[in-house]
């Protein structure tokens, strides 16, 4: 399972809407397929190894990472492939949550008289699709929420300069990031301080495959010729009422996609109608590259999956140098929200803390 599990890792960031899942053949103790899930439309990792092992799928045993669809989607069922091809055992990872599987692979298995085994590598698989698998459990994106702050919390100078607070390694480390995800998302206020492109730009090059690039404007302050409207790559604004429409209307001409969503309280674009919005645009995995505001209504509204926190070597001071996270926040310490399944990293003079958010009643996000 170990060397599936590796083939869903190399298919992060190819496959989305599809989960990245990843399959070998054994026979006799021999690996003689490996597969992985390739770009929508196409095969699915068990047709792949299935295909590289040929003749010798038959008797064998099959590892995935996902439990085998059993529906005709874009392509037709992976359970039809693996009996098709005879192999002797099925070892999944994790069930499918999709509606449409949900058990019914497996089952499709046994009625054909294979050997079926579940559980082996069920952690390590659920990390790798947490998108995928959040999406189909209660169809929003899995939000990440990202920054790079000081050691006192900054995320800028008093003044509102920010660059850099990380150092090379975590900014190179940022764009291969970006090359995994499904869309970025940033308020205006960001692209107004910083006029980011919002690409994922891995080694320094534009990668072929670039994640949605979201802007949050409420009001429709942002220009309507800052960089993240170049035309790089895929771009969504979602504002509100409050906006002018001649502005709404001139980032259309420009190819923005331009929605209109709901407020909150007169001021604030509803941030659960936005994730809504982007679920049902089959977006899986959400960045969140935003300032201290954006980030802070979204660990108030508890809409936070997974926090990564990049801490540079330094003190900013000033008490009007803005914070990492703002917003509402904790009165009282039992109501801040704290991190498990930590894990720390150094990227170069920088250190990188990866958790989950568990908030205080004990419910996750």
């Amino acid at each position: 399972m170990r060397a599936a599990l590796d083939e869903s890792r190399a298919a992060l960031g190819t496959t989305s809407p599809n989960p990245a899942v990843g399959c070998v053949i054994v026979r006799d103790g021999r690996i003689v397929g490996r597969g992985r899930t390739q770009p929508p439309g196409e095969a699915h990792a068990e047709v792949m190894a299935l295909r590289e092992a040929g003749d010798l799928a038959r008797g064998a045993e099959a590892y995935v990472t996902l439990e085998p669809c059993s529906h005709h989607g874009r392509t037709p069922p992976c359970t039809d492939a693996l009996i098709a091809a005879g192999v002797a055992a099925v070892h999944f990872s994790i069930e499918d949550p999709d509606p449409r599987v949900a058990g019914s692979g497996a089952q499709a298995l046994r009625d054909a008289g294979i050997e079926v085994h579940e559980g082996d590598g069920a952690a390590e698989a659920e990390r790798l699709n947490e998108g995928f698998l959040k999406h189909r459990r209660t169809g929003l994106p899995f939000v990440i929420a990202k920054f790079a702050a000081s050691l006192d919390g900054r995320i800028a100078a008093s003044s509102g300069d920010a660059r850099w607070v990380s150092g090379e390694p975590a900014r190179a480390w940022a764009h291969d990031l970006r090359t995994r995800i499904d869309a970025i998302v940033v308020g205006s206020g960001t692209v107004r301080a910083d006029d980011p492109h919002l690409t994922a730009r891995p080694g320094g090059t534009l990668a072929a495959r670039q994640p949605l690039r979201v802007v949050i404007d409420g009001a429709g302050h942002t220009s309507a010729h800052a960089r993240v409207f170049d035309g790089a790559a895929p771009t969504l604004v979602a504002t509100t009422e409050r906006s002018a429409p001649g502005w709404r209307a001139e980032l259309a001409e420009r190819g923005v996609d331009v929605a209109l969503l709901p407020g909150t309280d007169g001021r604030h674009l509803d941030l659960g109608a936005l994730l809504a919005l982007l679920g049902e645009r089959e977006v899986l995995t959400v960045l969140v590259e935003g300032g201290g505001v954006l980030l802070g209504a979204l660990f108030d509204q508890r809409y936070v999956d997974r926090l990564y926190a990049v801490i540079a070597p330094v003190i900013i001071g000033a008490h009007d140098a803005p914070a990492a996270v703002a917003g509402r926040g904790a009165s009282v310490m039992r109501e801040a929200p704290r991190l498990r399944d930590l894990t720390v990293e150094r990227l170069g003079e920088d250190v990188l803390i990866e958790g989950v958010p568990v908030w205080p009643a004990g419910e996750d996000s």
